[in-house]
């Protein structure tokens, strides 16, 4: 046996088949568990051991869907929604999921169902059992108020008012059941129970006005758990059993309903013509493929955050579910000597977001600002690749260019300020690999006033067997 500490009292936390035997039970205090069998072994539980474990048999499951999460200290749940007939079926998987639990010596109990509340009951309390849709309710009906998996204070309160089984809990009025046990207990009920449309839908309208639904339901979720959602998936089952899957993301942790609705609003509206709803959807499902932790953020008077960045967020996130992820790219800066090479573009998305302003923090001690030191100025439009330009003679050998041509135009210049001189980064040459030539860049006015950046690659030399410079157009200012 096992055993583990409860309020100062050592109980049973787990027993082998042995121990059933003897009509021990988990929950039993070891105290009387000794007193009647003085000769049984017990063990001291390791959570932390117990949990590495489950997170390894977790990703062990990878192999039969991507989407495996653990259920408290002892249970996984498997969404194989879409995944079964590459098994040969709902029976054929859990067969060899069985099967190959039982070779690494684990004692395991499956069951299969439409709702995550119903597969947890039929796992525990039937076991190995695959539910057919539409009999959710007859599997609960009998079964004790724990395989609601409500709180057992929760269970207490119903037993109180003669609410002994989960078939008399479902039967109760909603209203009143939310009014005294709260809206955890609704929560379960429709973990449990398959929820189908009266009729299937076809209409976008239709759609998004479930979406929002179940955003609402998603949101009190969410907000237990302290996160909020990056990544969102929307489950189309059709009538004669294809299944549309449309995913969005976000650029910071959302769970407000009417945000996630309007982000799924403009992913329909890109792919109206390319979802086939033939006879029409009889299920929706929305998920929840990726989470991050959600920052609360202090309003003011008004009840509203002055936060600019999450309407900017909110933009790039519709315009990205509309167009995709390569429609908002964002400037991120990178450290680096060479010009084309300072500044990357990344998806929206994966550029790094500042944090929120919180509220009601003191403002810093005024002191006086530091000397600040300006780069020379850059220009408006930088090329992504230099371009040469041929520069027939120049003041002094470093000097400016007095003119130089330019995609086979001549321009003569009237002023020059520089140099401003950029050396190769030594870092990144590879061992045994030639040093790349200092660049020497000149802001150019020509005669007409437009302006120029250029560079000289190179420096003369007096040795008539060294290569002269090259000179490149490197941006125009405004």
């Amino acid at each position: 046996m096992i055993s583990h500490r409860d309020n100062n009292t050592q109980r049973i936390a787990a027993l082998d088949e042995r121990a059933e035997a003897l009509k021990l039970k988990r929950g039993m205090g070891i105290a009387d568990a000794r007193a009647m069998h003085p000769s049984i072994d017990v063990v001291e539980a390791d959570p932390e051991a117990d949990r590495r474990l489950l997170e390894g048999l977790a990703d062990w499951c990878d192999r039969y869907t991507p989407l495996v999460a653990i259920d408290a200290e002892y249970g996984l749940f498997l969404d194989v929604t879409g995944c079964t007939h590459l098994f040969g079926g709902e029976r054929a998987m859990q067969d060899e999921i069985l099967t190959r639990f039982f070779q690494q010596g684990f004692d395991v109990r499956a069951g299969l169902a439409s709702t995550p509340g119903a597969a947890w009951a039929a796992a525990r309390f039937h076991g190995n059992r695959i539910v057919a849709g539409g009999e959710e309710e007859a599997l609960l009906a009998p079964l004790p108020l724990s395989a609601l998996r409500i709180a057992p204070e929760t269970r207490a309160l119903l037993e109180s008012v003669g609410l002994r089984t989960a078939g008399a809990v479902m039967a109760a009025p909603r209203a009143p059941l939310a009014r005294r046990f709260g809206a955890t207990l609704l929560l379960r009920l429709d973990q449990a129970r398959r929820h189908g449309l009266v009729e299937p839908v076809m209409l976008t309208d239709n759609i998004e006005r479930l979406i929002s639904r179940l955003a609402i339901a998603l949101k009190t979720d969410l907000e237990r758990r302290g996160e909020g959602a990056r990544t969102l998936a929307l489950f189309l089952f059709r009538v004669d059993g294809a299944v549309s899957r449309i995913a969005v993301g976000t650029s910071r942790p959302m769970r407000e309903p009417r945000l996630i609705q309007r982000l799924f609003h403009e992913r329909l509206t890109a792919l109206e013509q390319s979802i086939d709803a033939g006879f029409g959807f009889d299920l929706v499902r929305l998920s929840v493929l990726s989470v991050a932790a959600f920052d609360l953020v202090q309003g003011d008077l008004t009840g509203e955050a002055e936060d600019d960045d999450a309407d900017i967020a909110l933009f790039a996130d519709r315009v990205r579910a509309r167009l995709g992820e390569a429609a908002v790219l964002k400037p991120v800066v990178v450290e680096s000597h060479l010009p084309e090479r300072a500044v990357k573009s990344v998806p929206f998305a994966e550029a790094p977001q500042r944090p929120p302003p919180a509220a009601g923090r003191a403002a810093p001690p005024r002191t006086a600002p530091p000397m600040t030191i300006y780069p020379p100025e850059r220009p408006v439009r930088l090329f992504r690749s230099p371009e040469p330009i041929e520069v027939p003679a120049t003041e002094i050998p470093e000097g400016p260019p007095m003119n130089f041509r330019w995609r086979r135009a001549l321009y003569r210049v009237a002023r020059a300020e520089g140099p401003e001189r950029i050396a190769a980064e030594w870092w990144r040459q590879l061992p045994g690999e030639e040093e790349a030539p200092t660049r020497d860049y000149y802001r150019i006015e020509d005669s007409e006033g437009r302006r120029y950046w250029l560079y000289r690659q190179g420096l003369y030399s007096t040795s008539p067997q060294a290569a002269p410079p090259r000179w490149y157009m490197h941006g125009v200012f405004a």
